[in-house]
C-alpha cells in the first residue's frame, strides 16, 4: 500500500509499506477514503518527538471503508463506513470505563499514557492513518459505525475522529457556560471549532488571538468573534484585561508546544531541556480573570522552565489540561451535524490525493495559500 512516511526533521515521503494485517481477533483492517494533516502533526514534522523513527507511517485521523474483520469484531460488516477517533482505546479497562480513553491502560502497555495512530512508541507504536489501509485494534469499540441515513458530508465526519471532538471535550471540560467571556488562543482548525463550540455553549463574548492575518479573518467572518493579533499590538495582555474587565472567565489555549519560540527556548527544546513553547500558557495567565479557568487543549512536551506557577497560585486560577478522550463524545457529536446544529466545513480549505502529502504538509506547516484544515484522499 501507499502511505505517508515520517524520513526526518520537516521531511515526509510517500512510499510502497506493507498492508496491515489481523493481528487479534477484535481487529479491523479498514480501507481509508479520507485522512487528514493535524497541527499536532507539525510537532513530529518539527522534530519535537524524539521517539519518531524513519519510514513510521504517520497520521491519526481517518474516515473508510471496512475491509477485513476480526473474528470477534461483532457490529460491523464488510463495507460499513466508519469513523475512527484517535484515541486507540481497549473500551473495557477502568480508565476507558470512566471516560478517560486517553489513557487506556492496555492500548499502550508500558507507556504513561494511552495509545494513538500515528504518534511513535510513546503512543503504542501503531501505524498511522495517512495510508491506504490501517489495522483498528480494539475495533468493537475503537469504531464509530456511520448510520446507512447519514447527510454527513465525510470531510465533516473526519473532524470527530480528533479536531471537533477534542474541541468539545475542552470546552466541556473547562466548564463555559452561558454568559461567559471566553479567549482562545489559536486559529486553526482546533481554535477555530473551540469558537464555534464556546457560541453553542452559551458564551457571551468570544475573543480570539493568533498572528495569522487570514486565520484571524476567518474566525472573524465565519465564527463572528473579536480578533487580535499579537505580533501587532504588544500591549494585548493589558489590552484584553481592560476590555473584559479584569480578563475572560476561561482561556484556552489551543496552540501548545508548537507556539512562538523564544530562543532560549528553541536552544533548549533542541537539547531535550524543555518540550517547546511556552508563551500561550504565559499568555493565558495574564488574560485570565482571578478565579477563572485556563484550559489548556494544546499538545505540550515534558519539562518547561519558568512555567508561571506563582501567577496561577496567586490569583486562585484552575488550570486544566489533558489528553482529550474522545470516543465517548462521537454518538452525540454526530448527531450535532447529522440534525445541522452545527455546520464546520468552512475550516476545510484543501483537498489532496495522498500522493501529493509531502506538498500538502509543506503548505500546511507554513501557513500558504490560506491553508487551514487539509484533506488526503488515498
Amino acid at each position: 500500500m501507499r502511505a505517508v512516511t515520517y524520513q526526518g526533521f520537516m521531511d515526509v515521503k510517500v512510499k510502497d509499506m506493507p498492508d496491515p494485517q489481523i493481528k487479534n481477533k477484535d481487529d479491523l483492517i479498514v480501507k481509508v477514503t479520507h485522512s487528514s494533516i493535524c497541527g499536532s502533526d507539525r510537532h513530529f514534522y518539527h522534530g519535537m518527538v524524539p521517539s519518531m523513527k524513519k519510514d513510521y507511517i504517520v497520521g491519526h485521523e481517518a474516515v473508510g471503508n471496512v475491509h477485513e474483520i476480526g473474528s470477534e469484531v461483532h457490529h460491523l460488516k464488510k463495507g460499513d463506513k466508519v469513523v475512527l477517533p484517535y484515541n486507540i482505546a481497549c473500551g473495557k479497562c477502568i480508565n476507558c470505563k470512566n471516560n478517560l480513553e486517553s489513557q487506556c491502560i492496555r492500548s499502550n502497555q508500558g507507556g504513561e499514557i494511552g495509545g494513538c495512530y500515528g504518534c511513535s512508541r510513546l503512543f503504542g507504536d501503531y501505524n498511522g492513518t495517512q495510508a491506504e489501509f490501517v489495522r483498528v485494534p480494539y475495533a468493537n469499540y475503537g469504531t464509530f459505525k456511520v448510520p446507512e441515513h447519514n447527510e454527513v458530508k465525510d470531510e465533516e465526519l473526519l473532524l470527530l475522529t480528533d479536531a471537533y471532538s477534542s474541541a468539545y471535550w475542552g470546552i466541556q471540560q473547562a466548564g463555559v457556560k452561558s454568559g461567559d467571556t471566553v479567549i482562545v488562543l489559536g486559529c486553526g482548525p482546533l481554535g477555530l471549532i473551540t469558537q464555534k463550540l464556546a457560541w453553542f455553549k452559551g458564551a457571551k463574548r468570544v475573543i480570539a488571538v493568533d498572528h495569522v492575518a487570514y486565520r484571524l479573518e476567518h474566525a472573524n467572518k465565519w465564527n463572528h468573534v473579536e480578533v487580535f493579533n499579537f505580533k501587532e499590538n504588544k500591549e494585548l495582555k493589558s489590552h484584553l484585561k481592560e476590555i473584559t474587565k479584569g480578563g475572560a472567565d476561561v482561556v484556552i489555549d489551543c496552540v501548545g508546544m508548537s507556539g512562538k519560540m523564544k530562543t532560549l527556548e528553541i536552544m533548549e527544546t533542541a537539547l531535550r531541556f524543555q518540550g517547546g513553547a511556552l508563551g500561550a500558557i504565559e499568555f493565558a495567565s495574564q488574560v485570565v480573570l482571578a478565579g477563572g479557568t485556563i484550559q489548556l487543549m494544546g499538545i505540550y512536551g515534558t519539562r518547561y522552565n519558568q512555567f508561571p506557577l506563582g501567577d496561577l497560585f496567586a490569583r486562585n486560577i484552575t488550570l486544566k489540561m489533558g489528553l482529550a478522550s474522545v470516543t465517548h463524545l462521537i454518538p452525540y457529536l454526530y448527531e450535532l451535524l447529522q440534525t445541522k446544529q452545527l455546520d464546520l466545513m468552512d475550516v476545510i480549505t484543501h483537498h489532496f490525493p495522498l500522493e501529493e502529502s509531502e506538498h500538502a504538509y509543506r503548505i500546511f506547516n507554513a501557513h500558504k495559500e490560506k491553508c487551514l484544515k487539509v484533506i488526503l484522499e488515498p
